[in-house]
């Protein structure tokens, strides 16, 4: 029973496939299925159940699925730590993000890691938020970084920052050179939102609600870059985070302008499994995502 084996033998548990594992182990199928019945033979028990369609865990599979995890995570860490004290810093940081963090919001920090950490890969997926959880959850990713971190005891949360809403609208909007947009502006407007089961359209939803404003909901969407490509049609106008539309106000295809409502914020934060000790990689990505972001020359500043 070796290191390689054990290590295959959890990465078949986490991606419920033989051929996915041995794909990402460089071997073929057929060499992964005896390696699994090699320490099955030497246990003297079965660990997966191959009668059911995925595969299954047997109790005793359970059990040393478990054991191995923690116990290759303890090997991978202090393989690391040991390098890193005569080393440059090396390993893989595995990061999920939401579209609109992952393609506006990670470049910045990502350049600046690897700079400082050249040695160091990093891989970003970008994913739908209940899809981050997931991926962090399941340890197919080792940090997570969304909106509106969920509560949840499997999670360790860290805020990051809280990004500003602004009303954005196509160039030749009416409101599009007012200094400001007061919720009441917003009463009977064709807006663009958000899917009403993700989290930032029921924080927006509640604040119109409070400032007794109902905007015309013409169009919903899950993602940010698709709302804003309605807004360049002319389809409507909507509240979205200060730093997702940077870019397209710079080329003047979107304008966007304060809106009234100071506390509508967008929360930002990094998630991780509780129960795992980061390795020395993941610590200082994280550390360096915690370091305030570069100002964004604004995406809304008052009008002069």
């Amino acid at each position: 029973m070796t290191l390689e084996s054990l290590h295959l033998f959890c990465d078949i548990v986490r991606l419920r496939s033989f051929s996915r594992a041995a794909s990402e182990n460089g071997i073929s199928q057929s060499a992964a299925s005896q390696a699994i019945q090699q320490i099955e033979s030497e246990l003297h028990v079965r660990l997966l159940d191959r009668s059911q369609r995925p595969f299954g865990m047997t109790a005793e599979g359970g059990k040393f699925y478990e054991t191995c995890r923690k116990m290759l995570e303890g090997f991978e860490r202090t393989r690391t730590e040991i390098t890193a004290a005569h080393q440059e810093l090396i390993g893989t940081v595995r990061v999920a993000a939401i579209y609109s963090i992952g393609l506006h919001g990670m470049s910045g920090t990502m350049e600046r890691f690897r700079s400082l950490y050249p040695k160091v890969k990093v891989r970003l997926e970008c994913l739908h938020p209940h899809q981050v959880v997931k991926a962090v959850i399941i340890d197919e990713a080792d940090l997570g970084v969304l909106s509106y971190p969920p509560a949840n005891r499997a999670l360790t949360v860290v805020p990051l920052r809280s990004e500003p809403t602004v009303f954005v609208c196509h160039p030749n909007h009416r409101l599009a050179r007012k200094r400001k947009v007061e919720p009441e502006d917003l009463n009977g407007e064709p807006f663009v939102a958000f899917d009403a089961n993700l989290a930032i359209r029921k924080a927006t939803d509640r604040a119109l609600r409070k400032h007794n404003a109902k905007a015309d909901v013409v169009m919903e969407f899950d993602n940010v870059e698709t709302i804003k490509q309605a807004i360049t049609n002319g389809t409507g106008v909507s509240l979205l985070p200060a730093p997702t539309i940077v870019k397209e106000v710079a080329l003047g295809t979107l304008s966007a302008v304060p809106f009234n409502i100071p506390d509508l914020v967008r929360p930002i934060g990094a998630i991780h499994r509780r129960n795992k000790q980061l390795t020395p990689a993941v610590s200082r990505f994280l550390e360096l995502l915690q370091q305030p972001q570069p100002l964004l020359r604004s995406a809304a500043s008052p009008k002069k």
